[in-house]
């Protein structure tokens, strides 16, 4: 049975996490508009960047391109591992065909070696806890095409909801008109979103009051969490940590589930939706 690592990228917003599952990345990029630096997704402070959104200052990302995964992979080929690359939504970013095309560049020079890369459909800690459960299942003895064959059936059932505070970055992302994102700022209301099965954001519906939308959070992983014991439970916040906070108790006081991991979303991702955006993230019986 041949060796193999789990390579993701940036966008999975699992930071020093990857590091202790030995999983190694690809980093998308970001440039604030008027600065010439452009900085790793992972080279970024979160509380910084987000204090920085706060102030006006918007920022653009950039997916991975071909030869920033050369120089992930083809060291872990050399060595004689085979690779499971879990990318970022192909409905978001062109990162994962990237990544893709990397790999194919790659078996013309290691035809001995395998590259399996799979569409994740997801995005932040959602593809995230893809990566994470197919560490276990590696640390379980799963081989390449096993794990490859179990991450892919999880995609479909993997659930993606969240909120933002601020319409404000919806609207500068051509999700909602002007209109509406000034309306819901006097009003506010609060969208809940999610992920669909081809790994675009929908906006599914409306409530009024922050409170109310973490709520519908909770209340979401009741729906559609139909068996409580396929954890795990991951949460996302951009620079919101108390409300981060609240999502997990009302979990953990209605369903019993504790959180396994909460973590920042990542500039990349939070450049487009803001501080204050909170996610949850989940295996349910549909997405």
């Amino acid at each position: 049975m041949s060796k193999y690592r789990i390579v993701t990228d940036s966008a999975s917003d699992m930071g020093e996490h990857l590091t202790e599952w030995g999983v190694a990345s690809a980093s998308l990029t970001l440039k604030f508009d008027g600065d010439d630096i452009i900085q790793k997704n992972d080279e970024v402070e979160p509380v910084a960047f987000y204090n920085r959104m706060r102030e006006g200052a918007s920022a653009k990302t950039s997916a991975v391109n071909p030869e920033a995964f050369i120089e992930v992979f083809e060291p872990i080929l050399a060595e004689g591992d085979d690779i499971l690359y879990i990318g970022f939504s192909s409905g978001l970013s062109t990162t994962c065909n990237s990544g893709r095309i990397a790999a194919e560049k790659l078996m013309e020079k290691y035809p001995e070696r395998k590259i399996i890369v799979i569409d994740s459909l997801s995005a932040s800690a959602g593809f995230g806890m893809l990566v994470y459960l197919a560490v276990k299942k590696k640390n379980e003895g799963a081989t390449l095409e096993e794990n490859a064959e179990y991450v892919t059936s999880l995609i479909p059932h993997m659930c993606h909801w969240f909120t933002v505070d601020d319409l404000v970055y919806l609207k500068r992302g051509g999700r909602i008109s002007p209109t509406v994102a000034f309306v819901g700022g006097v009003l506010g209301i609060k969208p809940v979103l999610h992920m669909d099965n081809e790994g675009h954001l929908i906006n599914k519906f409306k409530v009024r009051g922050r409170r109310a939308s973490i709520k519908a959070l909770a209340d979401k992983l009741g729906e559609l969490m139909t068996d409580k014991s396929q954890g795990p439970v991951f949460i996302c916040h951009a620079d919101c940590e108390g409300d981060a906070a609240l999502l997990s108790s009302m979990i953990k006081e209605t369903y019993g589930l504790d959180t396994d991991i909460t973590v920042f979303t990542g500039p990349v991702i939070g450049a487009h939706s803001g501080p204050g955006t909170l996610a949850l993230f989940f295996i349910g019986n549909e997405r």
